[in-house]
């Protein structure tokens, strides 16, 4: 089997053959990835707002640069084997930038990427006041990405924000001028409704066409995989659902022991010891150590 057969980008292919809609899990950093992995899910994501939150204590508005993305993309992918689909905002410059982040994600092990259509100091999908560049433009930065691909299995996930600010039909037009381009799927963002997603996957001449956004207290109802699946979505994708969960954990920890002088009345939300050496495989290490120094005596 050559490299590109079994690389991330075709594992990540292979995934949303083998699972429809693909679930593709946000994880914020390596321990997360290790737990969605064992948990059962066959891709995962790296979210630009993850990595802006959780490593750098920021808002999601374009602040943090390539350099960023790869360094927690690394973490993750040495951490686990599943496909990681990673968000690269607005592709952080020109065509010379896209290309040099194409080979980076491949190089560090991810097997897919989005890219949005916003202008470089974008929002979040789900606020008011974004702003869209061009079609031209868009096309311009999935063409500068398709042909900085060294694995051609890597996937291209092509991101339009335009259905707030062109309405469905000039979102449609844009999605299969992206697809024309090298985009292999369209991120349709912030969809209210089951029939927006269906009438992308009816314009959108691709063996997967969509992939949806659910994530949690945004314009997109949580809606489910059955749900999704009549309309033809392939990919649904949760880019902070445990994060929200452990920053509301963390937050009731920090509360809980900061009035009551101990952890003892909160210890029930916590992972204890033994299943977090279980993840991490802590005995196995420990038995190398024994068979190390056992050899040095």
């Amino acid at each position: 089997m050559s490299a590109s057969q079994n690389s991330a980008g075709a594992r990540f292919r292979q995934a949303l053959v083998e699972e429809s809609p693909l679930q593709v899990m946000g994880t914020i950093n390596a321990y997360t990835a290790m737990m969605a992995e064992r948990t059962g899910y066959k891709a995962l994501y790296l979210a630009g707002a993850g990595v802006a939150n959780a490593s750098y204590g920021l808002p999601d508005l374009g602040i943090t640069n390539l350099t960023d993305v790869l360094t927690d993309l690394r973490r993750v992918t040495d951490a686990t084997d599943l496909p990681v689909l990673v968000d690269v905002d607005t592709g952080f410059g020109g065509a010379f930038t896209i290309a040099r982040l194409v080979r980076g994600l491949i190089k560090d092990g991810a097997g897919a990427m989005h890219m949005e259509d916003q202008v470089q100091l974008k929002r979040c999908g789900h606020r008011p006041g974004k702003e869209i560049v061009s079609k031209a433009e868009m096309v311009d930065r999935i063409k500068a990405a398709a042909d900085a691909k060294t694995d051609p299995n890597f996937f291209i996930v092509a991101r339009t924000d335009a259905l707030a600010i062109e309405g469905l039909d000039g979102a449609i037009d844009r999605a299969c001028a992206y697809v024309e381009a090298g985009a292999d799927m369209i991120f349709a963002e912030a969809c209210t409704e089951l029939s927006q997603y269906k009438a992308f996957v009816d314009a959108i001449d691709t063996p997967h066409p969509v992939l949806a956004n659910i994530t949690e207290f945004s314009k997109t109802p949580n809606f489910t995989l059955d749900e999704l699946r009549g309309v033809g979505v392939s990919a649904a994708l949760y880019p902070l659902s445990a994060a929200r969960a452990m920053n509301a954990a963390a937050l009731k920890v920090f509360r809980h022991i900061r009035k009551e002088g101990s952890a003892k009345g909160i210890l029930e939300i916590m992972q204890d010891r033994e299943e977090l050496y279980d993840f991490l495989n802590y005995h196995e290490y420990e038995r190398k150590i024994d068979e190390l120094f056992r050899s040095q005596k």
